[in-house]
């Protein structure tokens, strides 16, 4: 299987089993104000699947076929965001058999490994895992306590990436990271009609994929 193939099936499975869950939250009213300060008339919830035994172990198993799909990607440790990335992370580490540790968002207290917790990183290849990347502004906090604390640093995982708004990219560029994920918004675009959000919440989505920045300006969020 191609890796476009496979990304389009883990995307069409990662966006059905959000629904299920009732992950996906759409506002027809009031915005969501994301961490990074962006506005949205949607909101994904991957906290939501933990809840469940069989939703945990699609992520797991969907998350560890995607890595391995990069030959060149070696772990010795896995590095859990807090908050929710921590307890991903412990199931990922928990499948393949890999010591755990969790990074804060900010130092807490002083010395290099102010930010990490459960052991020493030092010159280990830690890959860092997250529910979420937005404009991947908490990664470079993330990314940087660990290499602080003397970590290897080139791989992020997350279970969805928004993809639509500035910055992302160019940020992932400049910390020299990869980022590996399950699914997107063209992932749950993509669905079979009947699957995703209704006709109502499918236009006030288009309507906010077509200019990101413009709506959550428009709406009290981060704008131009």
């Amino acid at each position: 299987m191609s890796r476009d193939s496979h990304q389009a099936i883990t995307g069409r499975s990662i966006s059905r089993l959000l629904l299920e869950a009732g992950a996906i939250q759409v506002s027809q009213d009031q915005p969501f104000f994301l961490a990074a300060g962006w506005a949205s008339p949607v909101y994904v919830d991957c906290r939501l699947l933990v809840d469940r035994p069989r939703w945990r172990r699609t992520v797991i198993d969907l998350a560890i076929a995607t890595l391995r799909r990069s030959p060149s990607l070696d772990i010795d440790i896995i590095a859990g965001a807090e908050t929710a990335g921590i307890p991903w992370a412990a199931f990922l580490a928990e499948r393949l058999d890999l010591p755990l540790r969790y990074v804060r968002k900010r130092p807490l207290g002083i010395g290099r490994n102010a930010q990490v917790e459960g052991g020493s990183v030092e010159g280990r290849n830690v890959l860092l895992v997250d529910d979420l990347t937005t404009d991947a502004s908490s990664k470079a906090s993330f990314t940087r306590g660990l290499r602080q604390a003397g970590a290897v640093v080139t791989d992020v995982f997350s279970i969805f990436h928004h993809a639509v708004f500035p910055g992302g990219q160019e940020r992932l560029q400049e910390l020299g990271l990869r980022l590996h994920y399950l699914a997107s918004w063209e992932d749950l675009r993509r669905l079979e009609p009947g699957e995703g959000l209704n006709k109502a919440q499918q236009a006030l989505l288009e309507h906010f994929l077509a200019d990101p920045v413009a709506w959550s300006g428009h709406h009290g969020g981060r704008g131009f």
